[in-house]
């Protein structure tokens, strides 16, 4: 079930993206007199539809292949490779005869509609829900590395108090982008001392590899304080109880909850020794865990004060449009780490397998959802706007250089180009569906 409503809400959040990055496209189009005539989403390859309807002189349509979508404009050297209309004499409602600046607008067009929904989708979000956040002072227990952090030299209690000199004020700035991306250092207090961490710069290998918790953990450590005991289960049957102090696991001394829950996974399916305090009476308690490595019992979360900011309608904006600019540069950084050899490309290119799993999730959480597809539209955008030929990026390199030649980049050359992209994106995208399928598979 949990594999259905990830793959819907992939092909969701993906149709809706396309079909408005198309949308752009299309009314560019249109508000310049050129002919459209096609508007598909998903692709009709080899001329096999799944529907299609004619209005006008445009058709639209859905093809099988849901690998994006397209809309096919007059006169202009596309997907279609259409040879025969294009040796034809230009006609003025086709692409080719108008100014470079209108192509090169109906060629941003769908680029800026991604930018667009972007910064709408955050900042609707805000709007609605605020910024919630850990503040960095609360974190009394510190930070609870994985063996990535640890790797580094991080360690379980430090506090991290600065990155590249600047305060931390929210504790989830430490598992942000900025962290992993840039050339960043981190200022620790480790038992009254202040030290210099340096995060390498590839890290994200790793990463990818192990998962983001294994960096630093999203949630900061609490106390061994019992809150609940979930009845039914081994800590109810024993009699622990809330308020319970845990100093051990099977004479292994704990000082968190992340060290009770280490132990306990150590000894899936087996009965162990929990040793507690109630007030001053010391108790030993033989629980059984089960296949998972839990006993039942759980901590308070509201050691940790979580703080809310809520924004006004036009309050809001700014926030969501710095949110769309940051995954916008987060891109850049990303596809720079993978041109300069710090970041492998198999780690830094997901597929849908993993845009489905590590994205959306398996659980339908309406905010998270349009969370994820403001995401994705960002990053639709940078993509698009990579200067390689039959992306519009490589659309408007090419009118750039007319604009300031004064004449058009010929024809053949054009279709030249065109065929070397679809040999690079059709490159691209086995390498990224393999590499995707094997992850899943292995897994």
């Amino acid at each position: 079930m949990n594999g259905l409503i990830m793959v819907a809400q992939l092909l969701l959040g993906l149709s809706i993206l396309v079909i408005l990055h198309e949308l752009g496209h299309f009314l560019a189009a249109r508000a310049f007199g050129i002919k459209v005539e096609k508007f598909y989403l998903f692709f009709d390859a080899w001329g096999v539809k799944l529907f299609s309807i004619k209005r006008g002189d445009v058709e639209y349509g859905i093809g099988w292949l849901p690998l994006g979508g397209y809309v096919k404009i007059a006169g202009m050297i596309d997907e279609s490779m259409d040879k025969e209309a294009m040796a034809l004499p230009p006609q003025p409602w086709e692409f080719r005869s108008k100014p470079a600046w209108q192509r090169l607008i109906v060629m941003l067009a769908g680029i800026f509609v991604n930018i667009v929904v972007g910064i709408f989708i955050f900042w609707m979000l805000t709007f609605k829900f605020g910024e919630t956040f850990i503040p960095n002072s609360s974190v009394k227990n510190g930070i609870n590395p994985g063996s990535i952090g640890r790797e580094i030299g991080l360690k379980q209690g430090d506090h991290v108090i600065a990155v590249n000199g600047k305060k931390v004020i929210r504790f989830d700035e430490l598992t942000s982008s900025k962290v992993l991306l840039d050339n960043t250092n981190l200022t620790i207090v480790r038992d009254g001392k202040t030290l210099d961490i340096k995060v390498p710069d590839n890290l994200l290998n790793k990463v990818a590899d192990l998962g983001l918790e294994e960096f630093i953990s999203r949630t900061p450590l609490l106390s061994t304080v019992v809150d609940t005991v979930v009845a039914g289960r081994s800590a109810f049957k024993v009699g622990m109880k809330k308020g319970d102090r845990i100093v051990a696991v099977n004479g292994v001394p704990v000082k968190f909850d992340a060290d009770i829950r280490r132990e306990l996974k150590k000894e899936k399916n087996k009965k162990l020794i929990v040793e507690a305090y109630r007030g001053t009476e010391k108790l030993n308690f033989e629980v059984s865990t089960d296949s998972v490595g839990t006993i039942g019992m759980g901590f308070n979360p509201n050691e940790i004060k979580l703080e809310t900011i809520n924004y006004g309608f036009f309050e809001a904006l700014p926030i969501g449009a710095n949110q769309a600019w940051i995954t916008f540069t987060d891109n850049g950084k990303g596809i720079w780490k993978v041109l300069t050899g710090k970041i492998k490309a198999n780690k830094a290119f997901a597929g849908p397998v993993a845009l489905a799993q590590k994205v959306y999730g398996g659980v339908w959480i309406w905010s998270h959802f349009w969370a994820s597809t403001a995401l994705i539209s960002i990053a639709l955008a940078f993509m698009n706007l990579l200067p390689i030929p039959a992306l519009d990026g490589g659309h408007v390199v090419f009118l750039i250089v007319e604009m300031i030649k004064g004449k058009p980049v010929s024809d053949k050359f054009l279709e030249g180009a065109q065929m070397v992209g679809f040999v690079i994106l059709l490159s691209l995208m086995v390498f990224v569906l393999g590499n995707d399928i094997f992850k899943a598979f292995i897994q």
